[in-house]
């Protein structure tokens, strides 16, 4: 007799992330390196198994190669399981066509029989775009006591940011009594973050309503979670009062890498009660020369600094050489700065060589935006790159033909 399975988690992590331009060209947003040593989707991924939750279907679709190695069996997670554990849940055929998931219902839509294989009384679904710790063991244990038919996990945002979200209604009791998403003029002030828990039938009964919907956009936020609504479902709000960043862009990726900085950062990595696993290579520790200055930052393993790096994320094989300096700016993995180069307000993408009394970024410009190099590039010696460019493969070309 197959074990029933309580409560199973869906993972949306098939968008194209085009907001993250060079980052995602060739990769998924899930896979999006952060914090040194860890990808975007590792967070979910601990948060499911530190809560309990064993069974895990992530749903892949824009560039996947990437992010199906990094998740493998899932056994850094512990969650290479018999049964259960973490299942990679691409678009398959279906009536002899090949059919794209359409938004984040149909995903789930395409994916029914995977969670009946379970008999859950739950479903979670959640998006692997967010920073954030969350135990979803009490989201559902407050979906229980309430009887919802389904609790949509809120954060509240200023006012000024409101309209950027899913922005729900309460009454005293938490019930959502209204939904609008991205309003205009919102009326208040909690805003959905993209994790629900659903009573398993109800979700079903709503999927397949919404399929049926030809002029549905196929999205949880746009029509599932409003027809629910609209039909008197008993839909709960779940306030979650811990740090949470949704890392779509260029500029919130920067400032949620630099909320790990601080004598005391907003948001902390250390927490041997709700670790944050990843799936890394081994690598020799960081070497830190005579000469080196590091201040206010993360270096991981395999890193080399010779120069200056204040206010930085460095990932694993960073080389900083003597004269550089690095000041508030990400570093992915593999990035030479050589010798007396400096990088200021920047993201730069792995395998890049910024090269000798090379520029990148301007010093105080975090008012412009973030500058941002892409992966694998060499910037020539002696050029500069402007502050807020997105530079890839064509300004490269035309940086070389001025130095």
């Amino acid at each position: 007799m197959i074990k029933k399975k309580e409560t199973v988690a869906m993972l949306l992590a098939g968008g194209q992330g085009s907001r993250l331009h060079l980052l995602t060209e060739r990769t998924a947003k899930p896979a999006v390196t952060f914090g040194g040593k860890y990808r975007i989707i590792d967070f979910p991924l601990s948060n499911c198994i530190n809560s309990g939750i064993d069974t895990v279907g992530v749903l892949t679709q824009y560039q996947p190669l990437a992010l199906n190695e990094y998740i493998g069996n899932g056994q850094p997670w512990d969650l290479d399981r018999t049964y259960g554990g973490v299942t990679l849940l691409p678009p398959y055929q279906m009536n002899k066509r090949a059919d794209w998931y359409k938004g984040t219902a149909n995903a789930i839509y395409q994916n029914l029989q995977f969670i009946d294989k379970f008999d859950p009384d739950y479903v979670v679904i959640l998006s692997g775009d967010h920073i954030y710790k969350m135990d979803y063991h009490d989201m559902v244990e407050a979906h229980r006591r309430t009887g919802a038919d389904c609790t949509i996990a809120v954060f509240e945002v200023p006012l000024s940011e409101a309209s950027r979200f899913g922005i729900m209604t309460l009454d005293g009791d938490m019930r959502v009594t209204e939904f609008t998403e991205k309003p205009a003029q919102p009326k208040s002030t909690m805003a959905s973050m993209g994790v629900y828990v659903f009573s398993r039938d109800k979700l079903a009964k709503y999927l397949e309503a919404d399929e049926a919907d030809e002029t549905s956009q196929k999205d949880f936020g746009k029509n599932v979670i409003p027809a629910m609504l609209a039909a008197g479902e008993k839909l709960y709000a779940y306030k979650f009062n811990g740090y949470w960043k949704d890392v779509g862009t260029i500029q919130s990726l920067w400032e949620s890498n630099m909320d790990l900085l601080g004598e005391r950062p907003v948001l902390t990595l250390r927490d041997l009660n709700w670790r944050i696993s990843s799936r890394n290579e081994a690598m020799p520790p960081h070497y830190v020369g005579y000469e080196a200055t590091i201040n206010n930052s993360i270096v991981t393993e395999g890193c080399e600094i010779y120069g200056t790096v204040e206010n930085s994320v460095l990932s694993a094989g960073v080389i900083v050489e003597r004269g550089a300096v690095v000041r508030d700016s990400v570093i992915f993995g593999n990035v030479t700065v050589k010798s007396d180069s400096e990088i200021n307000y920047s993201l730069i993408d792995s395998g890049t060589v910024i090269g000798k009394s090379a520029t990148v970024g301007k010093e105080m410009a975090l008012a412009k935006g973030i500058t941002l190099v892409g992966g694998g590039l060499t910037v020539p010696d002696g050029a500069t790159v402007p502050d807020r460019a997105i530079c890839g493969a064509d300004m490269i070309k035309e940086l070389a033909k001025g130095v």
